[in-house]
């Protein structure tokens, strides 16, 4: 075999990619003979991350032969150099462009730490220029990357190192902005106040640097006005000179990005404030996550004893941050902003911002911080580690959470020091690279943060480092909960054990941050649930760390632990319930946020709790299909039938009722239904009631005066008929009757007014289920008239006397219970009325203008801003609704499509026809629509109906947040209805009264 082809095959065997290449490199250009004595510099070369990167870094560097000398004399040398070059290009090109910085590395010089004050006294020596500022800060991050590929420095060393070094080049960099100030400036003290990582002293190698200036007029000057002015005007020169010290780049690049937008009013602030300007923003202006920057604020050049002041000035109001009202939510806040700004196509690859990323770790640590900071000065670390071991040590998080978070953190937090030490480049994104993620796999085995390949196998690099990447990212993501709430019961757990506890006034200071207003009976009901040893409790404390988590994402926290102990006390001794909880954490999730979401679902599920049932399958959380509850709501009537059994009838009936509306509402909480969706759950269930109940109403009667001489059907008026309910719309109906042939009429008329009345009190009267109101106001002559009427004497009333609001109430009419069949005939009646084919007169359309007109001036309660009435408000329900019934009554006799009880596919119709511009269908459309989900969204909230937008700031909070709100959101939701509602009245103002 040729001696070529034995050296590249050894090469290929030591990890070379392109032996063939690497062969002839070591043999013409390094003249090494790779089976010969220098072995070892081989073996170090295939050591590295990437074998044939070094091998190609070191044939680039100048004078081989005094170079090749020193490896083989110093080992030390040859592996720090190895492992550089085999990461680094960014550092393999700084040492070709300056030949002898390789000897930086060698003996005892090269794994040495320097002190801050020596990096300070080094990067001020050589910077008599950027240039050479660049070239030092430079050989420093050499030195630096060397200790750290081989080991000799840990990752905490690494950064706080990174961040020391950050600062004195930013001392050095200010030196260069003195120099270059011209001689009549006005003397001034500035402080560089650095923020984030390297205010921390937890750097990467390619950061921005964060910094705030704190600035005041020279000591010995003039005060007043104009002094503190021309002072600050000095500050700001230096700030910038100093900025474009740091950041412009040069043959060497630049040293790092200094980003002064963490400042006070962000890019809009000025550069420079005095100690007072900042003291008062802060005390007056500043949002939740300015206070949670400051605390890794520290002073890293300039004016030192000025830093000071201005740590002193700052600190107090850090820690009272967790006091302001909604803290956590404008954390979270943040938090989703973040996330939401990701690329979707680089969410899942990002170590830093993505799910289960290191902002998820600092973020939580930051929000335990500063809830218990105020009272415990020993978790003011503005480090992420040394911070979550303080709150470990304290018993703020658990001993085990905070380790498995510290390991998690430290691998993320060393991918991306290898991931920047590469190009010198900011990134936080896992390539795709297979390449690239092998080299980076190799250097982190290297270290010991991936396993070394099992003996015998050849393990891939890159998939164990994607393995263990996704392993740290899952578990982050389920330590989160754990870290907030599982020494929330610890607290208060009867458990024998040496676990560090929280004592019952940090609990309650952590239950309050995160959105619970009574923390003291939140502690009752979490005590309640998981203090003892059966296995309930057990289950329990298994349970309540994430179902706490949930409860406070919801818009009523509170509310939802109360109700869930409730239903936990219920059904406590039913195997399947915890069960189900423990087993489908998709049920327990949803189950908190129903809790949690507002008072009708809960208050539903609290009278039936075994209806939790349904949240485990998502067929069941479906409506049911209008023939099978009808078959179900029958037969339940029928098993019920006697006389003395109608109580028990139209008690199932309710419940059944009931079982629906709770479907309905889980569905549509859990975002499963539209509006659309919603209201035809609702009539459906409705009418299927009414249908039954009559049933049961007719035998009653029956049973005291014979069988009933007539038929009877139930017509749904108003929003029932329109198929457009929500939770808290009554049944409006008409009733119509037909004597049997053969009949009495006067007989008939009082069967069927007694049945009328009958189904009105069994659905009406108070009980344990909701009760069901039968309307009847809308027929002939209001409630002055019959409550019965034969369909004859509806078309002699409609004929002779109908007025133009009963036309247009008959828009609605729909048969929904009893006689279908005479249901038929009352709709072939009605639409004669309602739909004149030549369209009603002109009297008409202004009698119904007058009318609107007076319900506007009349209706409107006092003490409401109309503007938030959603449904007689400008803009509201009313509106849109009477623009689409003045359209039917006037075209529906001519355009067929217009024929319908719905108000959005009127509006439709009238578009498609050309009645109605696309643009104003389109207004009048997306205003009623969004005021009916409001409606319900308060129905859900509170339990109780309202037309009118909550002032109650929680309930108005928590309305926005089931329409899909973020939590910080609800004036959104206001201007998004005020913005819908001007719309819909311009278009309702020029159309319906010209």
């Amino acid at each position: 075999m040729p001696r070529g082809a034995t050296l590249a095959g050894r090469l290929a065997g030591l990890g070379f990619a392109d032996a063939g290449a690497a062969a002839g490199l070591l043999a013409s250009r390094l003249g090494l003979d790779a089976l010969g004595a220098d072995a070892p510099i081989v073996a170090a070369l295939a050591g590295s991350a990437d074998p044939d990167q070094a091998l190609a870094g070191l044939a680039r560097l100048p004078d081989a032969g005094p170079l090749i000398e020193a490896l083989s004399a110093d080992p030390d040398l040859l592996l720090r150099l190895t492992r550089v070059l085999g990461m680094s290009t960014a550092l393999a090109e700084h040492l070709r462009r300056h030949g002898d910085d390789w000897r930086l590395l060698a003996g005892a010089q090269g794994g040495a730490a320097p002190t801050p004050g020596e990096l300070r006294a080094e990067l001020a020596a050589a910077a008599d220029g950027p240039g050479a500022l660049r070239v030092a800060y430079r050989r420093r991050l050499l030195m630096l990357a060397a200790r750290d590929l081989t080991g000799a420095a840990t990752l905490d060393q690494v950064m706080a190192e990174l961040a020391d070094l950050a600062g004195a080049a930013l001392e050095a960099a200010l030196g260069l902005a003195r120099a270059q100030l011209p001689a009549d400036a006005v003397p001034c003290r500035l402080a560089v106040i650095a923020m984030g990582k390297c205010g921390a002293r937890e750097l990467n190698y390619a950061s921005d640097v964060d910094v705030i200036f704190v600035a005041e007029p020279a000591d010995g000057r003039p005060d007043g006005a104009d002094g503190e002015a021309a002072a600050l005007r000095t500050a700001s020169q230096l700030a910038r000179s100093m900025i474009r010290a740091c950041s412009d780049t040069g043959p060497e690049g630049a040293l790092f990005p200094v980003d002064p937008n963490l400042r006070p009013e962000g890019r809009d602030g000025p550069l420079v404030r005095t100690l007072a300007s900042h003291r008062a923003y802060y005390q007056r202006w500043a949002k939740t996550w300015e206070f949670q920057a400051l605390l890794k604020a520290r002073p890293v050049a300039g004016d030192a004893e000025l830093g000071r002041a201005y740590l002193d000035t700052v600190s107090p109001l850090v820690w009272q941050a967790a006091q302001r009202e909604d803290f956590v939510a404008d954390v979270q806040a943040m938090r989703r902003r973040v996330l939401a700004s990701l690329p979707a196509d680089e969410a899942g690859r990002e170590l830093k911002l993505g799910p289960g990323g290191l902002r998820d770790i600092e973020f939580a640590v930051q929000l335990l911080q500063l809830v218990h900071g105020r009272a415990d000065d020993s978790l003011r670390d503005p480090a992420t580690l040394p911070a979550l071991a303080a709150l470990a040590d304290g018993g703020y998080v658990g001993r085990h959470d905070a380790a498995s978070l510290a390991q998690a953190y430290r691998f993320l937090r060393a991918v991306e020091h290898l991931l920047q030490l590469r190009q010198l480049r900011r990134t936080h994104s896992l390539p795709t690279e297979q390449g690239v993620l092998r080299q980076l796999g190799r250097a982190l085995r290297a270290n010991g943060y991936l396993p070394p390949p099992a003996a015998a196998t050849v393990a891939d690099p890159a998939a164990d480092l994607t393995a263990q990447w996704r392993t740290h990212a899952a578990a982050v993501r389920e330590l989160h909960e754990k870290l907030f709430y599982r020494p929330l019961l610890d607290a208060v757990a009867r458990l024998p054990g040496d676990v560090m506890r929280l004592t019952s006034q940090a609990a309650a200071d952590r239950l309050e941050a995160l959105g619970y207003a009574d923390p003291a009976g939140a502690l009752r009901h979490i005590e309640a649930l998981t203090t003892g040893v059966t296995r309930r409790a057990a289950i329990q404390r298994a349970l309540l760390p994430a179902m706490l988590g949930w409860f406070a994402d919801a818009p009523r926290p509170d509310a939802g632990l109360l109700a869930f102990r409730q239903v936990s006390e219920a059904l406590g001794r039913s195997p399947w319930y915890l069960r189900l909880l423990r087993d489908d954490t998709a049920v327990a999730a949803r189950m908190a946020r129903l809790l949690a979401s507002g008072s009708y679902a809960t208050g539903l599920l609290l009278r039936a709790p075994e209806a939790v049932a349904m949240l485990g399958d998502d067929a069941r959380l479906a409506p049911q299909p209008e023939s099978a509850l009808r078959a179900e709501a029958h037969a339940f009537a029928r098993r019920h039938a006697g006389p003395a059994d109608v109580d028990r009838a139209v008690a199932g009936l309710l419940a059944l009722r009931r079982r629906e509306l709770f479907r309905t509402a889980a569905a549509d909480l859990l975002g499963r239904l539209d509006v659309t969706g919603v209201a035809d759950a609702l009539g459906t269930v409705t009418a299927v009631t009414v249908d039954a109940a009559l049933d049961v109403a007719r035998r009653k009667v029956e049973g005291s005066a014979g069988e009933l001489p007539a038929r009877i059907c139930v017509v749904g008026m108003g929003r029932f008929g329109g198929h457009e309910m929500g939770y808290a719309s009554d049944a409006d109906v008409l009733f119509v009757y037909q004597p049997l042939p053969g009949a009495d009429e006067e007989t008939a008329t009082r069967a069927a007014h007694a049945v009328a009345e009958e189904l009105r009190r069994l659905l009406g009267r108070p009980g344990p289920d909701p009760s069901l109101q039968i309307d009847a106001g809308l027929r002939p002559e209001g409630r002055q008239g019959p409550l019965v009427r034969t369909l004859g004497a509806y078309r002699s009333y409609y004929d002779r006397w109908a007025q133009p609001w009963e036309m247009q109430a008959l828009l609605r009419a729909s048969p929904a219970a009893g006689d279908l069949a005479l249901g038929a005939e009352f709709t072939a009646m009605a639409d004669e009325v309602r739909y004149p084919p030549g369209g009603i007169a002109d009297q008409a359309v202004r009698e119904i203008k007058r009318i609107k007109a007076r319900m506007e001036a009349e209706r409107m309660p006092r003490g409401i801003d109309p503007a938030m009435h959603v449904k007689l408000g400008p803009g509201g329900l009313s509106d849109t609704e009477w623009v689409a019934q003045l359209l039917q009554l006037t075209h529906a006799g001519t355009v067929p499509g217009l024929r319908t009880t719905r108000t959005v596919a009127a509006l439709d119709a009238a578009s498609e026809a050309g009645l109605l511009a696309a643009g104003d269908a389109a207004a009048l459309g997306a205003s009623w629509l969004l005021a009916t989900r409001i409606r319900n969204a308060v129905m859900l909230v509170t339990g109780r109906p309202a037309d009118v937008l909550p002032t109650r700031r929680p309930e108005l909070a928590a309305t926005a947040r089931l329409l899909g709100y973020r939590p910080d959101a609800a004036q959104d939701m206001v201007q998004d209805w005020r913005r819908a509602a001007r719309r819909a009245r311009a278009v309702m103002e020029r159309l319906f009264y010209g």
